[in-house]
């Protein structure tokens, strides 16, 4: 059971994990004087975020019975239609202002070179928890979680997973850094670039692949 919940997981926490405003944050913090501190603020509040989420959604569909003999609750079944439709929702709404959230991206951008670590914690709260696309895949583990039964030992190896999976791709800034100390720097720059002007066809495609996932999940739990 701990292995099937893990597994459940992964394809939302990798949708996390390409959240190309989150990444372009670090990318800003990482090359600005002194931002090792707003750095580290924005990646420990992120995991945090993420996991207060998932966890919170997991304990409710816990409670609600998520999990049964028979498989998972009917319930369970029409979250996941719910879910898919509002990222198909998301999917459109990034798509069809994509040249806007690009022009507001480029503005918030330039306001991280001097970044506090409070205001850092605080942006990482916001892309993990409230934006749109990310708060849905959170509340989807929890839910995907549940459902599965597991003790509790492979619910938390399950979270820890997908919590894991989600800080993924803040990753590649940090190896970046870290790892080409010398050409990095210029590195950054076109990663931050490329993720400003491509953020809303990256989320777009991938809010409309996990809602297709989850909507065949759901029909398939119904059909049974």
């Amino acid at each position: 059971m701990s292995g099937q919940a893990a597994g459940d997981v992964v394809a939302l926490g990798l949708g996390v994990a390409l959240s190309p405003l989150a990444i372009v944050a670090l990318t800003v913090m990482l090359v600005a004087p002194d931002g090792a501190r707003p750095a580290s603020a924005f990646v420990g509040a992120w995991v945090l975020s993420l996991s207060l989420v998932s966890v919170i959604a997991l304990l409710v569909a816990d409670g609600a019975d998520a999990g049964t003999d028979a498989g998972p609750a009917r319930w369970v079944s029409i979250v996941k239609i719910v879910v898919a439709l509002l990222l198909v929702l998301v999917a459109a709404r990034q798509w069809r202002a994509r040249g806007r959230e690009q022009a507001q991206a480029n503005g918030w951008v330039r306001k991280l070179d001097d970044v506090t670590v409070t205001r850092a914690a605080t942006l990482a709260v916001l892309l993990a928890a409230v934006k749109p696309k990310n708060l849905l895949l959170a509340i989807g583990a929890g839910v995907a979680v549940a459902q599965v039964g597991a003790s509790a030992a492979g619910q938390a190896v399950a979270i820890a997973v997908f919590v894991v999976l989600g800080t993924a791709g803040l990753l590649i800034p940090l190896a970046i850094h870290v790892l080409m100390p010398e050409r990095g720097g210029a590195l950054l720059t076109r990663l931050r670039d490329w993720m400003v002007r491509e953020n809303a066809a990256i989320v777009s495609v991938l809010c409309l692949i996990i809602a297709a996932k989850l909507l065949g999940d759901a029909l398939v739990s119904l059909a049974g």
